[in-house]
């Protein structure tokens, strides 16, 4: 069983243009999602999924000097992107992860795919995003490339393609899915970045903890010493699942 999490980035963003190769303590944020990917135990390849388009270019020749593949689709299609990536590698589990997640922590990207991997389980979709109690921006979701195929040809809704995964969300009673949560609820912190105000939190995150080996509840801890940064991003609103 082969276990690929698709990285979808773009340089096209219209809320902060380019911030996948924005520098994050000295790393840019794209290679530091990538190698955060990397350090989870289940997962046996990590794929950039970009766009054909040519602005793109120079995110592909980016990551070339980085130990990941690369596969270019659909610009705004994202799930016919993520189906064609998990058929051009011969995936079975398929691991959703977005390069705008730079604090994403790979043990929670482990808690999340364990349920589809024992070989005599019927889950079709695992994720921490069902019933939200982690911090906005350690999203994860996994599903079967047999459930990815199903939700590529039935879902139509423009929100549905360009999300990949809303289908399963609206239609939980088609699916056999597992919700990952955590016993506090935090999902009204944001640790994702499509905004100015994101990226100045995420930077100083990263500032204070220096290494990449932190878990995400090293983040909880410095947030409760350093309330304040709290305030950095706290007017943000965060996009729906209908925003496209």
């Amino acid at each position: 069983m082969t276990v690929g999490a698709i990285v979808q980035a773009r340089l096209g963003s219209t809320r902060l243009p380019g911030k996948a190769l924005l520098d994050i303590a000295g790393t840019s944020m794209v290679a530091r999602v990538l190698d955060r990917t990397s350090r989870a135990q289940t997962i046996d390849r990590v794929i950039l999924a970009t766009t054909t388009t040519s602005q793109d270019d120079r995110l592909v020749e980016y990551v070339r000097g980085l130990p990941v593949e690369v596969y270019r689709g659909d610009e705004d299609d994202v799930l016919d992107r993520y189906y064609q990536t998990a058929k051009h590698y011969a995936l079975d589990v398929v691991v959703r992860i977005t390069s705008d997640c730079p604090l994403l922590d790979p043990s929670l990207i482990d808690q999340v795919v364990h349920p589809l991997l024992d070989s005599s389980s019927t889950v079709d979709f695992s994720a921490n995003t069902l019933v939200r109690t982690f911090p906005r921006g350690l999203d994860v979701e996994a599903v079967t490339s047999t459930t990815l195929e199903r939700v590529w040809r039935t879902a139509k809704a423009p929100h549905q393609r360009a999300h990949v995964f809303p289908y399963v969300d609206e239609h939980r009673e088609e699916f056999s899915t597992v919700s990952i949560t955590d016993e506090i609820d935090r999902s009204w912190m944001r640790w994702t970045v499509d905004f100015e105000e994101d990226l100045t939190f995420v930077r100083e995150v990263c500032r204070f903890l220096e290494t990449q080996e932190f878990t995400w509840r090293d983040v909880l801890t410095l947030l409760e010493r350093q309330p304040e940064l709290l305030r950095i991003n706290k007017m943000v609103r965060q996009k729906s699942a209908h925003d496209l």
